[in-house]
């Protein structure tokens, strides 16, 4: 039994280092920093709306280079930005599928909360889709999940059981329940306004 679980922690420590990778810091010259994700090589950044809502926005790449951003696209209502920074080859993370969650499944949600920078923290789905009871009545969809999100996991990546991005985190409705925009939303904002395949 022990064999099996040091494979899975393995396993999972693996999950969340890979997608550290793909995870920066968004600094927006105000409220300290959020989290974004590196959705394309050529130096294409997803985060949240509220996190980019001040001038004068730099991002701390994994590496721990720090470059000017300039933001190509804003939607406030689904809470979605794209930033663009001048470099290439960068390490961009695996879309997933959000509409195939299903309650209980694992995932990890990405960020720097409080200004740990890369801290990962674990739940499972409770639920995909539109009107949560928790929620104000919007037609919006989320994945709501059952883990912990604190200031600063704005914007960062919540990734499945294999690492691939499932949501943006976004904001918590209880003491350990989140929730994040689905990335099957993310994918219409990017096609919708850069007119990127995503």
């Amino acid at each position: 039994m022990s064999d099996l679980l040091d494979e899975l922690n393995a396993a999972l420590s693996g999950v969340v280092d890979s997608a550290r990778r793909s995870l920066v810091q968004i600094h927006n010259g105000r409220h300290g920093a959020g989290a974004g994700i590196v959705c394309h090589p050529e130096g294409l950044i997803v985060t949240n709306a509220h996190v980019v809502d001040h001038p004068g926005l730099r991002v701390v790449l994994a590496d721990e280079r720090v470059l000017p951003a300039r933001l190509l696209a804003h939607d406030a209502q689904r809470d979605l930005a794209v930033l663009t920074v001048d470099t290439a080859d960068l390490p961009a993370i695996e879309l997933g599928d959000s509409r195939r969650l299903q309650p209980g499944q694992w995932v990890f949600a990405l960020g720097h909360p409080w200004g740990v920078t890369g801290a990962a923290t674990g739940g499972v789905v409770i639920g995909v889709g539109a009107e949560w009871p928790e929620m104000p009545r919007s037609g919006r969809e989320w994945v709501v999940v059952s883990l912990h999100l604190r200031p600063g996991h704005s914007g960062g990546s919540l990734v499945d059981a294999q690492g691939r991005l499932v949501g943006i985190n976004t904001l918590m409705t209880g003491p350990d329940v989140g929730v994040a925009v689905p990335v099957h939303v993310v994918k219409a904002f990017l096609r919708q306004t850069l007119k990127v395949n995503a």
